[in-house]
């Protein structure tokens, strides 16, 4: 077949095409990319207090210890704030608002803008959180948050708290923009000893399969809604695309096409689906309605057409990767088909194109001759300016982005093993999310 040069590592359908010479290398500097709301200013300096349990009951304690380290970490991972030490607090933590004193919080060592602080009760049987937000250099109107959180006694429902309290408080200080502490990611895990789909807490948390074929199952896409992953399965002998609804926890049906049908990509309205397929003989981008009809091929030169990313700002654009130059790049067309352009042009083989949240930028793997191995770059894409995020740290490949443009999550070996890794998305705060067996191929929920 044409396409065998492309060399498929299948079960996890790798792309390693064989490099040519760059002729125009990215730099390493990054100032021009900038993540949050903050743009250049200083960080908003935020103190979290613990938030103490009511009862010496040692479950009670105990959730309210999940509560409280759950909390601290969302907030520290959501690039937005500069985490006071609670080295530098002071001696008197409060509990009630009337327990403030402003001036110990701004004065050194704390020199704190804002305070979250709170408590934990038992009511009725349930853990009522009660959570509140200060602007601690404003006493005459310090009130930013106040929040009451209702959840049963297990550490699930107690992490929803937090994640809930966390996420009003990215938002309230990081420009009305949602925090990402209640999504999920999927990706590919062989812990079974298959590669399976699962899925997972965006910091980790609750991992678990959502597949149990006992085949290869790889490249996990989430609709825009969060109700289905699309994906790629040998279930049935044969490279499909499966529709599994999370809702009902059963396949939903979707055509099936002979020869090789993978990399799924849903619309920015979850009404279609591109993926690739060599249905025709060549792999290709075809568009096909979400429920199985009006099958459209988008793509017609010869060598692999793969890897479909949809513009989310407009929906009016995909990225997708091509060897028609004789390396795997990444192309951009209009979503029927027209218009097709080079995105990337300094050479090697860059693969996986994933687009921000706001549509000006993509993230995507790159291999450089020169370096012999994968890392993570981010392109602008109105002035193809280009950022290397990963450096000298094995292999890095697969990147997407978080729902908040922030983020980034992405494989990688550096650990001895292909391991989930996330960062902020200009490259800082890179780690380590699984450990477990070996995981790849991770997609963000929306």
């Amino acid at each position: 077949m044409k396409f065998a040069r492309f060399r498929f590592l299948l079960p996890v359908l790798a792309l390693a095409l064989p490099g040519v010479l760059l002729s125009l290398r990215p730099g390493r500097g990054q100032d021009w990319l900038e993540t949050g709301i903050n743009r250049g200013a200083p960080m908003v300096r935020l103190a979290v207090a613990e938030f103490p349990a009511q009862s010496p009951d040692p479950r009670w304690v105990n959730l309210t210890q999940e509560f409280n380290q759950t909390l601290g970490n969302d907030l520290s991972n959501a690039g937005i704030f500069e985490m006071i030490s609670k080295s530098n607090f002071p001696l008197k933590i409060p509990v009630e608002p009337g327990d403030v004193d402003f001036k110990s919080w701004t004065d050194p060592p704390a020199s704190a803008q804002m305070l979250a602080f709170g408590k934990t009760e038992v009511i009725n049987e349930n853990l009522v959180v009660t959570g509140r937000l200060y602007d601690v250099q404003n006493p005459s109107n310090a009130s930013v948050l106040a929040k009451r959180y209702v959840a049963t006694l297990n550490e699930i429902s107690t992490r929803e708290a937090a994640h809930r309290f966390a996420n009003e408080i990215i938002k309230a200080l990081g420009g009305g923009i949602p925090g990402i502490n209640l999504t999920k990611i999927a990706f590919v895990g062989n812990r079974t000893g298959h590669p399976e789909i699962w899925v997972m807490d965006y910091d980790g948390f609750n991992q678990h399969p959502i597949t149990s074929y006992g085949v290869n199952s790889t490249t996990p896409r989430w609709s825009p809604d969060n109700t289905r992953l699309a994906f790629t399965t040998y279930a049935l002998g044969n490279p499909d695309i499966f529709i599994f609804s999370l809702e009902t926890n059963r396949r939903i049906p979707f055509p099936r096409f002979k020869g090789l049908n993978t990399t799924p990509a849903w619309s920015p309205d979850g009404k279609r689906l591109a993926f690739c397929s060599s249905m025709s003989g060549d792999p290709e981008i075809y568009l096909i309605d979400a429920n199985g009809q009006n099958l459209q091929r988008l793509t017609f030169s010869p060598g692999v057409d793969i890897s479909p990313a949809w513009n989310p700002k407009t929906g009016n654009e995909i990225a997708f990767v091509s060897d028609r130059s004789g390396a795997a790049q990444i192309y951009i067309m209009s979503a029927d088909g027209t218009n097709v352009r080079r995105l990337v042009t300094g050479g090697g083989d860059a693969s996986a194109p994933s687009w921000s949240p706001n549509g000006s930028f993509m993230t995507f793997h790159w291999r450089l001759t020169d370096t012999g191995t994968y890392d993570v770059y981010v392109i602008e894409i109105a002035t193809g300016r280009t950022v290397q995020l990963t450096h000298d740290a094995g292999r890095n490949e697969h990147p997407t982005w978080s729902p908040d443009g922030r983020h980034l999550v992405f494989e990688s070996d550096r650990s001895g093993s292909k391991q989930i890794w996330m960062m902020l998305a200009d490259g800082k705060e890179q780690k380590q999310v699984t450990t477990a067996g070996r995981n790849w191929n991770p997609n963000w929920s929306n």
